[in-house]
């Protein structure tokens, strides 16, 4: 089984950077493939981001492509998203979540099978 931990968020100023961390425990987490989801107030859950289980592929959503960097350490268990130049629209909770079953990135929240509880990002105008 894979349990993930989300970290990283916080407040920021339009403009400004964050770097978020999901820590995995449990052995399967380098095989498996990672995505980055958000959920804005009164919307439905996004997806930001995903990378294959070796890092050698990754996908974007349109919306935060080219200012989104999606990455992991398999050596330490951890998936990170790293996010320049946010906008007040990113704001939301974001999730990581492991696709434990399937190999392969996938960019819908019913292809993946595990999820964290979420950190709140807050991008001020």
């Amino acid at each position: 089984q894979v349990q993930l931990v989300e970290s990283g968020g916080g407040l920021v100023q339009a403009g400004g950077s964050l770097r978020l961390s999901c820590a995995a425990s449990g052995r399967t987490f380098s095989s498996v493939a990672m995505g980055w989801f958000r959920q804005a107030p009164g919307k439905e859950r996004e997806f930001v981001a995903a990378i294959s289980w070796s890092g050698s592929s990754t996908y974007y959503a349109d919306s935060v492509k080219g200012r989104f960097t999606i990455s992991r350490d398999n050596a330490k268990n951890t998936v990170y998203l790293q996010m320049n130049s946010l906008k007040p629209e990113d704001t939301a909770v974001y999730y990581c979540a492991a696709r434990l079953y399937v190999p392969g990135i996938a960019t819908t929240s019913a292809q993946y099978d595990r999820w964290g509880q979420g950190t709140q990002v807050t991008v001020a105008s």
